[in-house]
Parts: C-alpha cells; structure tokens; sequence
C-alpha cells in the first residue's frame, strides 16, 4: 500500500473525469491518501476563484465532490519545510511528501513534475512526482507483478 499525496490541480480536474478522476479513485481505493491544513486551505481559494466562473450547481457538486474525497484522506500537520520548488507555493506538497514519507506525489504541475530526482533525493524526499496518467501506469505495473 503506497502513500500518496494529490496536488488541487488533479483533484478540481477530477470533477470532469478522465484519467484525474481514474487516478484519485485508484489511490483512494488500493492506498493511503494524506493532505494538510495548506492544502485544504489551498482548494478553499480555488473553489471561490471558480464560484465566478461556474454556475452554483456546477460549484456544489465540487464542494461536494472535496469534502467527500477530504473526508477518505488523512489529515496531517506538516512541521518541517521543504523549499526545493521554483513555485514556492508548490513546496506545500513537497514538505507534506517529506513529513508522511509518500511514495507518490499526483500532480499536472510542471514546476513540480521537472524536479529532477537526484535534488528530491538530496532534500531526504524520495516519492514519485507524477502525473495522473503515470501514476496509473506504474501503480498498475507494480499490482502486476
């Protein structure tokens, strides 16, 4: 059973299916899914800049739609900071890979996905960052087996 951390730009994509939605349900479904207070805070400010853009039953069904996935993770407090990103918001998911030692980081961010390895392994961070559609594909390679 891996750990896995799901950046906000995987989980807001999710509402419209595809491989977001496939990756969060396999997560949710084979293994453990973490977030922390900055990262809820973090969905917090996406749904009000989307209330503008959306119609509110398009917005409820998102509420929704987090507060239930919210409610299979677990919460965790982050202690230490991880500050490797060039998108310095971004270092909130590396510091919670680093506290829950996750072996996967789910995320359509390039500022993260172009990481190189040798720095997260440098930073004591060796989870996967990858996108929804790699993380299937390995997670279905190593059930395979």
């Amino acid at each position: 059973m891996a750990k896995v951390v799901i950046d906000a730009n995987v989980l807001i994509s999710s509402v419209f299916g595809g491989l977001p939605l496939e990756s969060i349900n396999l997560a949710l479904s084979h293994h453990v899914v973490f977030y922390s207070e900055d990262i809820e805070k973090e969905l917090q400010g996406v749904l009000r800049r989307l209330e503008v853009k959306l119609k509110d039953n398009q917005i409820h069904k998102l509420q929704e739609n987090l507060s239930r996935f919210l409610s299979f993770c677990q919460k965790v407090s982050v202690t230490e900071n991880v500050a490797i990103c060039r998108d310095r918001k971004d270092n909130q998911y590396l510091s919670l890979c680093k506290q829950v030692k996750a072996d996967f980081l789910i995320t359509g961010d390039k500022d993260l996905l172009i990481i190189p390895r040798d720095i997260l392994l440098q930073n004591d961070l060796p989870c996967n960052i990858v996108s929804p559609a790699e993380f299937i594909n390995q997670v279905s390679e190593a059930d395979s087996l």
